[in-house]
């Protein structure tokens, strides 16, 4: 799975002000790379991450995964597209609140009509260490093990992409450190392609490749 972004452009309207967030942006990240995107504060690494994801739509240029366009699809065909090729990790996890550890992970995989979700979404939890944990619900369970469910939730469909948004954002350090451990040893074991936003240079320093957002460029670090 290769992911090319081609002249990709996306502003704002603040008040009679046009604010270009992302002027023209170009990269290649090849399949099963791990790439952190940096930047200041309102560089635009969120907004590249909703439209990497297609939550937004940009203003021009392209987004190819795995060789599909995804700015010329259609709303149901990028619906579609996300359900089963990419998925998101969330700074602020984002779990169904009512549904357990295990009940969340399951859930994309009974959307997609997936066999053996039950199995599936076990064999995963156990993998992130969460044995203990299946049957609870999210407000039962500290912020890391939260993170962890969803780490598992987002990598239970196979994704082509995985797309990650200030991950340990919202847990202290030992905590942030032990979820970006097992974090990045599963992007490394399951080679799926993987886009970690984040504000921190240890973490970045960890990823194959680091492209630091500029004035609405990347800069390749």
């Amino acid at each position: 799975m290769s992911l090319i972004i081609k002249n990709l452009k996306k502003s704002y309207h603040q008040g009679d002000e046009n604010i270009e967030i992302l002027r023209g942006l170009n990269a290649e990240i090849g399949q099963g790379r791990i790439v952190a995107i940096v930047g200041r504060s309102g560089s635009g690494k969120s907004t590249l991450l909703s439209l990497l994801a297609g939550l937004e739509g940009a203003d021009s240029g392209r987004i190819e995964i795995d060789g599909t366009d995804i700015t010329g699809l259609s709303e149901k065909e990028l619906t579609d597209f996300r359900a089963r090729r990419i998925s998101i990790v969330f700074q602020q996890y984002h779990l169904v609140s009512h549904l357990t550890a295990l009940e969340n992970v399951m859930l994309p995989l009974e959307i997609l009509g997936r066999d053996q979700a039950r199995e599936k979404a076990t064999a995963l939890l156990k993998r992130m260490g969460l044995e203990h944990r299946l049957h609870h619900v999210p407000g039962k369970m500290s912020g890391g093990e939260c993170q962890r469910v969803a780490i598992a939730r987002a990598l239970v469909v196979e994704p082509k992409i995985l797309l990650a948004d200030e991950p340990s954002g919202n847990l202290d350090t030992d905590t942030g450190d032990k979820v970006m451990d097992l974090f990045f040893e599963m992007a490394r074991s399951t080679g799926i392609t993987t886009i970690l936003v984040t504000h921190s240079e240890s973490l970045a320093a960890r990823c194959q490749q680091i492209l630091r957002l500029s004035h609405g460029q990347f800069e390749v670090v």
